[in-house]
């Protein structure tokens, strides 16, 4: 599993437009909110998507991006994009590389059956591709929320309040 402070895996994925997606495209530039998700058009990954969407030009203020991945293929992307009038970019990891690089493509038992699958996680990565927050086995209810709150932690980072020793604080 991944771990805060660590450099965030490099990945190359083609969007939802059958365009190339990279870390190193937003090197610098921008912050990334990278969320993995089990399926396009679920219940639970339609929420999730539907509330990064409703907070895109907050995040945008604080110069982060949020990405999707999921294995879908990127026609299906476009789909649910074109479906729900999605402001994001999601890309297709179909061959899986990307999932088991963020160490998200795991073992699941649903009514007794284990099979392979996405554990819902969310990756904040800052400017300098450093994993900011690693977040594993999320719930989607309030998950957009939660995460705009981490970034804007991390981009306006609360003054330190505690008292110096010999220091006065303010009345």
């Amino acid at each position: 599993m991944l771990e805060k402070q660590q450099y965030a895996p490099m990945f190359r994925a083609f969007n939802q437009n059958n365009e190339m997606v990279s870390l190193a495209d937003y090197a610098g530039e921008n912050n990334i909110v990278l969320y993995f998700y089990p399926k396009d058009d679920t219940p639970g990954c339609t929420i999730e998507a539907n509330d990064f969407t409703r907070l895109a030009d907050d995040f945008a203020a604080l110069d982060t991006v949020v990405i999707g991945v999921s294995k879908d293929s990127c026609a299906s992307h476009a789909d649910f994009i074109s479906k729900y009038g999605l402001k994001l970019n999601l890309l297709a990891d179909s061959s899986g590389a990307l999932c088991e690089s963020y160490g998200v493509w795991r073992e699941r038992e649903k009514n007794g059956i284990k099979s392979m699958a996405i554990l819902r996680s969310t990756f904040i990565i800052d400017k300098a591709g450093v994993l900011a927050e690693v977040c594993y086995g999320v719930n989607h209810e309030g998950h957009a929320e939660a995460v705009l709150a981490l970034v804007k932690q991390m981009v306006n980072p609360e003054p330190a309040t505690e008292e110096l020793p010999g220091q006065e604080q303010p009345e």
